[in-house]
């Protein structure tokens, strides 16, 4: 029989609206852009991938038109004739070629897992152990901007069942006024809904000392990366300073970055996410880690569409210690999709859709409509 080898790859830059322009701390988004890659093998198998990032270049040194030519320029003439069953092995050689470009590896690992999955008929958690359940609690961010307009939010969507956790990104305003917002929206919506805040490193530690502490006695649940991504040292000592739990996002974005704030007990959460690790694999070796070091999980997200989400999800499914949940709530934030079969949002979760791979179809109309020419 012979070997099956990858003939072929294209990818595609596909420009989505939001449903409303969602406020980050380095950028107001008003519409999500995605690379995506459909990878074609000689047994007739398409696998896909997603690789996103947030607001153009402000967020990463990643941006979807340089994926878009990496893919095509470097990680192509490399992937070509290679045996897709050989996801690791792959993966190594593309370590060893090129520098960094971690996005991209994300979804070049997961256009390969998705097509293996296919190619035996399993779900892509069965290559990793298999899923412990089949639906995730998801949360919601609450980025208007606009504090009543972000508590008539959260009423509705709780109303809806659809999520009973908020998240809010703050730290592009004087601490005082993000303070202010987040604890009105807490008080609004009461001590059974959880809150938490993203300050996206925008704090420097004395500054953070002095929020945390309002937003602790405010009842706020979590905060996530309040430092710039490189103070290990300042990490680790706010998170043993406050009750309140600390998690690592943009600090723990490779597997050594796990060890590293494992040892010296730099954040109580770590954010998971496939793109900034450089794929599936890559976030399992860090989940390890945190098991290990009694680190709880949460399944973060870089606003991925569908493709990208599902990929996260088919491994968060099989972690033991995803505490926190996820916030894979992403293609709720696009005014359109480009699958034929939308995920399902219900009872504060979603449900990972049956069926090989990631169990879902490019419908190529949507991408026509939405495709960059």
């Amino acid at each position: 029989m012979p070997q099956i080898t990858i003939t072929h790859i294209e990818t595609i830059i596909v420009d989505l609206p939001t449903i409303r322009p969602h406020h980050l701390s380095m950028a107001v988004m008003k519409k999500q852009s995605m690379v995506i890659i459909r990878l074609f093998c000689s047994d007739g198998i398409e696998g896909l991938g997603e690789s996103t990032t947030i607001g153009g270049i402000s967020y990463a040194d990643e941006f979807p038109e340089g994926i878009k030519l990496a893919i095509d320029t470097y990680f192509t003439p490399l992937l070509i004739g290679q045996n897709p069953t050989q996801t690791n092995a792959i993966m190594k050689m593309l370590d060893k070629n090129i520098s960094g470009n971690n996005f991209a590896k994300s979804g070049i690992e997961t256009a390969l897992l998705d097509a293996q999955g296919k190619r035996l008929g399993v779900p892509v958690s069965s290559l990793f152990g298999g899923a412990i359940t089949n639906t995730l609690p998801v949360l919601w961010t609450l980025a208007s901007g606009n504090t009543q307009k972000d508590i008539d939010e959260a009423l509705e969507l709780i109303s809806e069942k659809r999520h009973n956790t908020f998240k809010l990104k703050i730290g592009r305003k004087d601490p005082e006024t993000d303070i202010a917002h987040v604890a009105a929206i807490k008080a609004a919506l009461g001590s059974g809904i959880k809150v938490t805040v993203d300050v996206n490193q925008a704090w420097s530690e004395s500054v953070a000392k002095r929020a945390i502490k309002k937003l602790q006695d405010a009842g706020i649940d979590l905060i996530e990366q309040p430092l710039v991504k490189s103070d290990f040292d300042g990490l680790a000592r706010l998170t043993e300073y406050f009750e309140i739990p600390i998690m690592a996002d943009e600090a723990v974005a490779t597997v050594q970055d796990a060890f590293k704030l494992a040892k010296v007990r730099a954040a109580s959460v770590f954010a998971l996410k496939i793109s900034k690790s450089g794929g599936l694999t890559n976030i399992q070796k860090q989940a390890a880690i945190a098991q290990g070091a009694g680190i709880s999980l949460y399944g973060g997200t870089m606003l991925e569409g569908t493709i990208g989400s599902l990929a996260t999800a088919h491994l968060c499914a099989t972690l033991p210690n995803l505490d926190w949940g996820t916030e894979l709530f992403g293609p709720l934030l696009l005014s359109d999709d480009i699958v034929k079969k939308t995920i399902v949002y219900q009872n504060h979760a979603l449900e990972i859709p049956e069926g090989p791979g990631l169990g879902i179809e490019l419908d190529m109309n949507q991408i026509e409509k939405y495709k960059r020419n």
